[in-house]
């Protein structure tokens, strides 16, 4: 009979030991390290309109492609802040001033010339109300042809790089944006 106090060490808890710190190690080498995370939230940038507009007019909407976000100014001035999905390369991406130049609920969608180049298989138009529809259930259409910001059925996207060159929001974003949103609404992407 062993002592109460004495600890028998078989091979059994040699090798269950062993394994876990196998199992472990990992984990705690890359906690040791890893640099912190930061979260999309915490990555905003806010700007103020008047450095980047003359006027508020009839509103502003300023789009943030590095920290992947779109502050809209009413005409009376009040802000709101919504994130984005962005281009998927700096090639895509297009910078500079433009305006809203036409609204639509549920827009169909077809590719662009250059989208049909790079992925022949997509489909040559898909209807308005369509969950396949990657315009969503709004469409802001800008002065640049092919460019628009827009609602996504596709919610893993915002806050990523995931876009063929528009700027996109969760569908109930776009849905308030476009109601308060005229035609004419000046627009800056950054």
């Amino acid at each position: 009979m062993q002592p109460k106090n004495k600890v028998s060490i078989t091979r059994r808890t040699i090798m269950y030991g062993l394994a876990s710190t196998a199992i472990f190690a990992p984990t705690i080498l890359r906690a040791e390290t890893s640099a912190p995370v930061r979260r999309n939230t915490s990555s905003f940038r806010t700007h103020r309109w008047e450095d980047h507009f003359e006027t508020l007019g009839v509103g502003l909407i300023l789009s943030d492609t590095a920290s992947k976000v779109l502050q809209h100014w009413t005409q009376d001035g009040e802000m709101r802040l919504y994130p984005t999905s962005v281009p998927l390369s700096e090639d895509l991406t297009r910078l500079g001033y433009t305006e809203v130049v036409e609204k639509r609920k549920n827009p169909s969608w077809a590719p662009t010339p250059s989208m049909r180049e790079r992925n022949p298989e997509w489909p040559a138009r898909i209807l308005g109300g369509d969950p396949a529809n990657p315009l969503g259930t709004r469409a802001l259409y800008l002065s640049w042809q092919y460019y628009r910001i827009h609602g996504t059925q596709d919610t893993r996207k915002i806050g990523r790089r995931s876009s063929n060159g528009c700027i996109g929001l969760y569908n109930e974003h776009i849905e308030e944006v476009f109601d308060r949103t005229p035609v004419g609404t000046q627009v800056k992407l950054i």
